[in-house]
C-alpha cells in the first residue's frame, strides 16, 4: 500500500454492497494495454510518459545482470520477428505484480515480479514475444495510439498513485477509453509469439509453462484463483484456453526439449532479486501487516490471508465467505470521522449503529451496513494527521463484529526499532544436494504460509516432483 490518499477505492465496497456480485472487496483491475506499432524516435512527450509509467509501478528496479539478460532476450526475439529492424529499450519495474507491456515508442517494461516467477529464459522470452507480437501484428492503429497515449499514462497513474489532479483530468477527458485487445487478438499474439520464440532459439513450450505458473500463483494469492492485483490475466482469455493453444502451437513445431537449456544462466541472473512487497509500501508477515513509512501495524483474525496491493490491504478467508479491506482516505482534520465514513460508503448505514470510540488512545467511528447478501462492519480511525478505513464483510446476515473488533483493536503505531528491523525478502538460488527434498528446501523459505506450494510454483514443479541434485532452485529468504 503506497503512501498518500487512496480514494480510488472509496466507492468500491459500496458498489459491492449494492450489486452483491462475487467481486466484493476486490479492487479494480488495471491492465496497461499493448499498443500500436511504434513511431520512429522518441519525443519529449514519450519521455514524460515513460517517467510517469515508471513512477506508477514503483520506480525503476536496478538489477544489472537481469537487465542485461532481458535486453539480450528482447534483441533475439526482435531479430526473429516479422519486423527485425525494430529495437526496444527495456526497463525493469520495481513491482511484485507479474506483468509486462510494450509501448509504441519502443519501450518494453518488465516487472521484477515476472522475473521472479519465471524459471528460465524461455519462459520470460515467451511473455516478451507475446507483447512484441501485439506491435508487429498492428493490433492497434496509429490513430488510436495517438488518441489514447496520454490517457493511457494518466489512467495508470491515476489508478495506481491515485493522483487527484490526474483524476480530474481524466473526468474531463471521459470520451477516451483504454484500448483492450479482443480475445482473437490475444490468441493471435500467443500463436505468433510461440512461433517467434522457436525461431529465436528458445523452447516454444516455455509459453505454456509460464502461463501455468501464472495461473497457479494467482490461485495461491486468493485461494480461488481470482487476481486481486493488476496482472497479466486481467484482460486476456481464460488461461486454460491459452495454455491449450500455446501447447498445440509448440507441438506443431516439435517435441518438448527444443531450444537451449537456459535455466542455469537465468537463475544466476536473478539471484538476489527483491521478492514481494517493497518495505516502503508495507510488508505482510503472516497475519500481520506493517508499514514503516506510515508507522502503523495491525494483525488480522485467524483464518484470514492478507495481501498488500498498491491501493489497499485486502484479506479473505479460504472459502471466501469473509473479506476485509484497509486503506487510507483523504480527510481534513476538521471533518468528523462519521462524515468521512459516510462519504466513502455509498450504501445505507444501519440507523443507530454509528458509534464514536476511543481505541488505543485514538479516535474511531464504527458502523454497520447490511446488503442483500453481505453484512459489513466499517470503521474510520484517525492516527495523528492520517485517517484510515477498516472494512470487514461477512457473507449473509452474520455480523462479523467480534472478529472486526479484534482487528480494529490491533491497529497500532510501529516502534522505530521494529521498523528498522524489517528486512525485504529476496530470491536466493541454491544448488540441491543429494538427499535434499522439496519439503526440506521449502522449510528454508521465508513465506507466510503454504511453503511447499509456493516453492513448487516458484520453481515450476508439479506436486509429487523431486528436486535434482546439482540443479539450482529459488528460495525466498530475508
Amino acid at each position: 500500500m503506497r503512501l498518500g490518499a487512496l480514494a480510488a477505492l472509496a466507492g468500491l465496497l459500496a458498489a459491492c454492497a449494492a450489486d452483491q456480485t462475487g467481486s466484493v472487496l476486490t479492487p479494480a483491475v488495471i491492465k496497461v494495454p499493448e499498443q500500436a506499432p511504434k513511431t520512429t524516435g522518441r519525443t519529449r512527450s514519450d519521455e514524460a510518459d515513460h517517467a510517469k509509467l515508471v513512477a506508477s509501478f514503483g520506480g525503476e528496479y536496478r538489477a544489472p545482470a537481469a537487465h542485461r539478460l532481458i535486453s539480450e532476450i528482447t534483441d533475439r526475439l526482435v531479430r526473429a520477428s516479422d519486423r527485425p529492424q525494430e529495437s526496444y529499450a527495456v526497463t525493469l519495474l520495481d513491482s511484485p505484480v507479474v506483468n509486462a507491456f510494450a509501448l509504441p515508442s519502443g519501450r518494453l517494461y518488465v516487472t521484477r515480479g515476472l522475473l521472479a516467477l519465471a524459471s528460465d529464459s524461455s519462459e520470460v522470452a515467451a511473455v516478451l514475444a507475446h507483447e512484441i507480437a501485439h506491435v508487429t501484428l498492428r493490433h492497434a492503429t496509429a490513430r488510436s495510439e495517438m488518441a489514447l497515449r496520454s490517457q493511457l499514462v494518466s489512467r495508470v497513474v491515476a489508478d495506481v498513485l491515485n493522483d487527484p489532479v490526474t483524476g480530474a483530468q481524466l473526468e474531463s477527458q471521459s470520451k477516451f477509453t483504454l484500448a483492450r485487445f479482443s480475445r482473437e487478438q490475444e490468441l493471435e499474439a500467443d500463436t505468433n509469439g510461440v512461433r517467434v520464440l522457436a525461431q529465436a532459439g528458445y523452447d516454444p513450450f516455455g509459453a505454456g509453462r509460464f502461463l501455468d505458473a501464472l495461473q497457479r500463483t494467482m490461485a495461491l494469492k486468493t485461494g480461488n484463483g481470482s487476481a486481486a492485483e493488476p496482472d497479466m490475466l486481467a484482460t486476456h482469455p481464460a488461461t486454460a484456453e491459452r495454455i491449450a493453444l500455446v501447447t498445440r502451437a509448440a507441438r506443431r513445431i516439435g517435441a518438448p526439449g527444443l531450444g537451449t537449456d537456459d535455466r542455469a544462466p537465468y537463475l544466476a541472473a536473478i539471484d538476489g532479486l527483491a521478492y514481494g512487497d517493497n518495505p516502503g509500501e508495507g510488508l505482510v508477515r503472516g497475519r500481520r501487516f506493517l508499514h514503516p513509512g506510515l508507522g502503523i501495524a495491525f494483525e488480522v483474525p485467524d483464518a484470514f490471508a492478507i495481501e498488500n496491493t498498491r491501493n489497499a490491504v485486502l484479506g479473505t478467508t479460504p472459502e471466501g465467505s469473509r473479506r476485509l479491506l484497509f486503506d487510507q482516505v483523504e480527510a481534513s482534520g476538521d471533518r468528523s470521522l462519521e462524515d468521512v465514513l459516510r462519504a466513502t460508503w455509498n450504501d445505507a448505514i444501519e440507523a443507530g449503529s454509528v458509534e464514536n470510540r476511543i481505541i488505543g488512545g485514538r479516535s474511531a467511528v464504527t458502523a454497520l451496513s447490511r446488503g442483500k447478501d453481505w453484512t459489513f462492519r466499517l470503521a474510520a480511525v484517525r492516527m495523528g494527521e492520517t485517517t484510515y478505513r477498516m472494512i470487514m464483510a461477512a457473507k449473509g446476515a452474520t455480523d462479523p463484529e467480534p472478529a472486526f473488533r479484534r482487528w480494529l483493536e490491533s491497529l497500532r503505531p510501529i516502534e522505530p526499532e521494529e521498523a528498522a528491523a524489517l528486512k525485504p525478502a529476496h530470491l536466493r538460488i541454491v544448488t540441491a544436494a543429494p538427499g535434499d527434498t522439496v519439503e526440506g528446501l521449502a522449510r528454508r523459505m521465508s513465506v507466510p504460509d503454504r511453503a511447499v506450494d509456493r516453492f513448487l510454483v516458484l520453481n515450476g514443479l508439479q506436486r509429487g516432483a523431486a528436486v535434482r541434485p546439482g540443479q539450482g532452485y529459488k528460495l525466498v529468504v530475508e
